[in-house]
């Protein structure tokens, strides 16, 4: 399975190639993360609890990151096993382009599962590994601030959430 899509996001690049190697936004961005320990250079350890179709399971596994030339660009890797629901691998290509005081965030996902997780299907499997990398993004981009023009109507959604946090944690 493979997707490619692009997210703004108000803060310059600087701040946000730092929040790609940050385990607390990792941590906070990946749906179902319960728990995200290392650091860039030797690599992620994290556990997910993902639920696909009927299966559910906790993955574990690790994540890389590689090919990274700051403030522009990186590949992410990674693997997690999940007992007898199988397994999950897969990376992303980010590629960063300044827009001003905005970030344009570029993805290329590429994601492969074996086991259980295999035999629910291609339909299945591609509709969560795309779900899975959306709500990732998304949830990165709402860590840093959503473009103003979107801010208004998200915060009309969700008045609750709170935009920003990583950036405001940079300042502060």
């Amino acid at each position: 399975m493979n997707l490619s899509d692009t997210k703004t996001i108000d803060a310059d690049r600087a701040t946000v190639y730092a929040a790609l190697l940050n385990a607390e936004v990792l941590q906070a961005c990946v749906p179902g993360c319960q728990e995200m320990a290392g650091s860039p250079e030797s690599g992620f350890e994290a556990v997910v609890v993902q639920k696909v179709g009927p299966v559910k399971a906790t993955f574990k596994g690790a994540v890389q990151l590689s090919e990274m030339v700051e403030p522009e660009s990186l590949t992410i890797t990674g693997e997690g096993k999940g007992g007898a629901a199988g397994f999950a691998k897969g990376g992303a290509k980010v590629r960063l382009e300044a827009d001003g005081d905005q970030t344009v965030l570029h993805y290329d996902v590429e994601a492969k599962v074996g086991g259980k997780l295999a035999q629910l299907g291609s339909r299945i499997i591609d509709g969560f590994a795309k779900k899975m990398a959306d709500q990732f993004f998304s949830n990165f981009q709402d860590a840093l601030g959503t473009p103003s023009q979107e801010v208004a109507a998200t915060a009309e959604a969700a008045p609750e959430q709170k935009k920003g946090w990583f950036r405001k944690l940079v300042k502060s």
